[in-house]
């Protein structure tokens, strides 16, 4: 198996609502939906996230409701602190929760996190040993 994500899904309440904070708040273009089930948007090379109704995830995935916060972290990395203020105060226009405010870090880097309408956790972040090359490869 090669190492590579294709698909990051998101069990959602209302694909409406998380539809309105990533498409309406955010500006994120839809590749594909299926209105009411699964909004799809194309986030990087090769890199779709999809919003799909939490419901019909856990059926397909065969998962119980556990009723909680599911600890995941979403990560958008920017070339520098400005940019993540820039960010997060996009996010929280769109309706976002600000759960901790941008500072410098003790690894050097500056981050903050917000919660998209389900809770699920973004952090913005700037580190200044992380890059992504021309070709889409990290170097540190």
């Amino acid at each position: 198996m090669q190492p590579r994500v294709d698909f990051i899904s998101l069990g959602v309440r209302s694909v409406a609502t998380s539809r309105a904070f990533y498409v309406d708040g955010l500006g994120w273009p839809v590749h594909r939906e299926v209105p009411g089930d699964v909004v799809f948007i194309q986030v990087n090379h090769g890199l779709v996230l999809s919003l799909w109704d939490v419901r019909q995830m856990q059926a397909d995935a065969g998962v119980t409701a556990s009723g909680g916060v599911p600890c995941i972290t979403l990560s958008h990395n920017l070339p520098g602190t400005e940019d993540v203020d820039r960010v997060m105060e996009e996010a929280a226009a769109a309706g976002a929760d600000i759960i901790s405010e941008p500072i410098t870090q003790p690894w050097g880097g500056y981050s903050g996190y917000f919660a998209d309408p389900d809770g699920f956790r973004w952090e913005v972040a700037y580190n200044p040993t992380w890059a992504v090359d021309d070709d889409g490869a990290v170097t540190v």
